[in-house]
């Protein structure tokens, strides 16, 4: 598969995530894409920054970092961050769902505890540790919508088996992200051999 050749959606992916979720004022929020609005409360809004590992057997294997703002007309959220270190995944995101994905590379570590760290164009972009907790012994199902520009409104559906874990993260002050130094996490969890469907129909609103 060439850089510019990517699967066609919905796209079925396997894996594990670490994602952490903040409270942030709105007004330190990064731009949204137009007409999309964030949910808040009190002039606060949530914020979910996710590290992803996409293995086989799903239909791209890859790793990320996500940074989600949840938005109105929920369950929903919209991206504007996100970078990977697949060219592939790169263009697919972009063409399919309006993604704005960046490359970036990555180190990740995944024994006893998982250690991350992305660097963009040989600047840091940020780093986490999280602890681990025991997952739950069964699987919840999620499901929930991802608005980009357009609007474009795109399903997701996963299951995962879910725990909470304590986390630290390391954002770069004057980087994108910067928004979230210095700001410790409400809640962290980790998601274990999750299996998504991401897209699948394009929808307005």
């Amino acid at each position: 598969m060439s850089d510019t050749e990517y699967p066609p959606q919905p796209w079925h992916l396997r894996g594990h995530m670490h994602a952490s979720a903040w409270i942030v004022p709105a007004h330190l929020l990064p731009e949204l894409p137009p007409g999309v609005r964030p949910l808040t409360v009190a002039g606060r809004a949530v914020v979910i920054a996710a590290w992803v590992d996409y293995r086989p057997p799903g239909v791209l294997s890859y790793r990320e970092l996500m940074v989600t703002v949840a938005v109105r007309s929920g369950p929903a959220v919209t991206i504007p961050h996100i970078w990977v270190d697949s060219p592939v995944s790169l263009a697919g995101g972009r063409a399919l769902w309006h993604i704005p994905k960046e490359l970036a590379e990555f180190t990740l570590t995944d024994a006893p505890d998982f250690d991350a760290e992305a660097r963009a164009g040989g600047m840091p972009l940020a780093g986490a540790r999280f602890g681990r907790r025991r997952p739950l012994p069964f699987r919840l199902p999620l499901a929930f919508a991802v608005r980009q520009r357009g609007p474009l409104r795109s399903r997701v559906r996963l299951t995962a088996r879910l725990g909470l874990a304590h986390s630290a993260w390391r954002v770069a002050e004057g980087g994108p992200l910067a928004f979230l130094a210095g700001r410790r996490p409400l809640v962290s969890v980790v998601a274990r051999d999750f299996r998504m469907r991401f897209g699948g129909g394009r929808g307005a609103g």
